[in-house]
């Protein structure tokens, strides 16, 4: 359990809250109430109120995405029990599409009150979804809100939310409250943009307010776990510090962390003034979890800037109806996964070793990934909607995530432009570039726009450099750059068995093909997922040894595997092929030269 306020010894702002900006007695002519009868049965009960409606049809939009989460996830299955009144009188309404309803108003006197009423179920714990149960209730806008579809001013319009709490229950989201008691709480969002981006939780979670970069921030924790919140919030700051000074300002008053603790969940998602984070409950002792944390942190805040408000022109308006299409994910993802590992490092949260540690890590990600061989990065991007979040068995044959190769581009472009400038420019340069131009407005770039600022920022013409990484599957030269800076890219493929291809996985005691990789051996002759494997050379593999059994044999040696297909038993001839790495580390070289030492330092730091 995390220790409370007064337990904690750090120096602590007082709790963030927002003045009055609208009286309540102003209404917006959109609000909702929404209300949690019995959270044990995770719904949702809202009430949308529509002011002085006088056009003969309501159309209703229920939103089928959320931003920074390429899917379409269709939101509205989870609507039901829907009814719209006027004074008491039902209107007649109809289903026109999956998410959208139409309310025939001619009947309806002019000038009336509209409520529209349903109920949302809620029982999807992630950052993007919704979950509601007897110890707390999160939300998100998206998720849980209709909108109201009119000609010009669909989602311009303010929106009032209001909260009615269970018993005990309190109530934090970074809205402007404009009105409320003990018992119920009302909110106001400038447009419906805001609704979607200002998720609610609502519970006894632990409220843990502090000062960074001289702006009031909030730590809300809900569940326990073995973090403490001392740590916590000296690495924050730490990271809030450092991440100001890299883009020269917060684009704030106020920001909130929201962290949630289960038993194995991960995840982040960004938003213009808050975060949502999901945590293993047990993974603060230190290590590469604790590790993991700080960059996920570092990632979801460095979203503010990329993406939030920094983003491509495909998505500078967002159409909740469907799915937004841009090549450029790659650099909102991407760049914010090369910098989630560097941030810790510069912010002084972990040490040089630590930072090539988790990055080859990612290195063996990446190389790892038949895929790469397959998608180029910018088809990536394009394919979000239906294959980062949609994994499968042949998932990593045929596609390779934005957020791996892109941070892998975006390191060989920074280090390019520190060589080329002789340790006088990074991507940082691009960053900030990017953020005055287009980010502090909120105007959307192109990919052309984005490239005439690397070109600048490099000093050199870089069209045919970026059309290779972006868009084909050329290999990438990260073992030749990093060398420039005095680092090797070493692999384990000496210490590894005759290639077979198969990533295997244990079931009930059974040895199976978990992943099979794209023109291995094993592909070649017909082994798929989920076959399970039974005997080499008619000999039992037991659970945990098909790849010790290889160990027995030499690149080119012929081998029987027996096998299940399905129920069918089947054999196959293989032969193995050479010895493939499996890990990559990123080493620094022993004895590096004078100008190899210089750009290290320039880049990771002094040791």
């Amino acid at each position: 359990m995390s220790p409370s306020i007064a337990e904690s010894s750090i120096a602590i702002a007082p709790e963030l809250q927002v003045d009055s900006a609208t009286p309540a007695e102003n209404p917006a002519q959109f609000s909702y109430r929404v209300v949690f009868p019995a959270p044990h049965t995770h719904f949702i009960e809202v009430e949308l109120a529509i002011a002085a409606w006088d056009d003969a049809v309501l159309d209703l939009v229920f939103p089928v995405w959320t931003p920074g989460s390429y899917l379409v996830r269709e939101y509205s299955r989870h609507v039901q029990d829907f009814s719209v009144a006027v004074e008491g009188k039902a209107l007649p309404w109809r289903k026109q599409s999956k998410n959208r309803w139409q309310v025939d108003c001619k009947a309806m006197p002019s000038g009336q009150t509209l409520t529209v009423k349903y109920r949302v179920f809620a029982n999807d714990l992630t950052v993007r979804t919704n979950h509601v149960d007897a110890t707390h209730a999160y939300f998100n806008g998206a998720c849980t809100f209709f909108y109201v579809e009119r000609d010009g001013d669909r989602l311009e319009q303010p929106y009032d939310i209001t909260v009615v709490l269970p018993e005990g229950w309190a109530s934090s989201t970074t809205l402007p409250k404009i009105a409320g008691d003990e018992t119920t709480q009302t909110y106001r969002a400038d447009d419906f943009d805001w609704v979607v981006d200002s998720p609610f939780e609502i519970g006894t979670h632990d409220v843990i307010p502090f000062e960074a970069g001289g702006k009031r921030h909030q730590l809300t924790i809900w569940g326990q776990g073995n973090h403490n919140v001392d740590k916590l919030v000296e690495g924050l700051q730490k990271i809030v510090e450092f991440e100001k000074g890299l883009f020269g300002g917060l684009p704030y008053d106020r920001y909130t962390f929201m962290l949630a603790l289960t038993e194995k969940s991960y995840g982040g998602l960004e938003h213009k003034d808050n975060c949502c984070l999901i945590f293993p409950r047990y993974g603060f002792r230190g290590g590469d979890d604790l590790d993991r944390f700080w960059q996920l942190c570092a990632h979801e805040f460095f979203h503010l800037w990329n993406v939030k408000r920094l983003r491509p022109k495909a998505l500078e308006i967002f159409d909740y109806d469907q799915e937004n299409y841009t090549p450029s994910l790659w650099f909102c993802e991407g760049v914010t996964s090369y910098y989630d590992p560097l941030i810790p490092l510069w912010a002084g949260i972990y040490n040089r070793k630590t930072y090539l540690h988790h990055m080859g890590m990612e290195m063996t990600r990446y190389l790892y990934t038949p895929g790469r061989k397959v998608q180029p990065l910018a088809e990536s991007s394009y394919d979000a909607w239906i294959k980062l979040y949609r994994q499968e068995a042949h998932s990593g044959n045929n596609q390779i995530s934005y957020y791996v190769k892109g941070a892998m581009v975006t390191l060989l472009l920074d280090l390019r432009i520190r060589m080329n400038s002789g340790g006088d420019r990074s991507f940082d340069n691009v960053l900030r570039r990017l953020w005055e131009d287009f980010g502090k407005d909120e105007i959307g770039y192109t990919p052309e726009e984005l490239q005439s600022v690397l070109n600048d920022v490099a000093g050199e013409d870089l069209s045919e450099l970026l059309h290779r990484y972006l868009y084909t599957t050329e290999r990438l030269p990260l073992a030749e750059t990093l060398a420039e800076f005095g680092i090797e890219l070493k692999n384990n493929a000496e210490s590894q068995p005759p290639y077979l291809g198969i990533r295997p996985k244990v079931m009930g005691g059974r040895v199976a093909a978990k992943f099979v990789e794209l023109d291995s051996p094993a592909y070649n002759a017909g082994i798929d997922p989920n076959d399970e494997i039974l005997a080499l050379n008619g000999l039992r593999i037991m659970p945990g040894k098909l790849l010790d059994r290889l160990r027995d044999y030499q690149p080119g040696d012929a081998i029987t595997l027996t096998c299940f297909k399905s129920d069918q038993l089947v054999e196959f001839t293989i032969t193995l092929g050479d010895r493939q790495p499996t890990k990559y580390t990123l080493v620094p070289i022993k004895e590096p030269t004078p100008a190899q030492k210089e750009r290290l330092e320039q880049w990771l730091g002094k040791e």
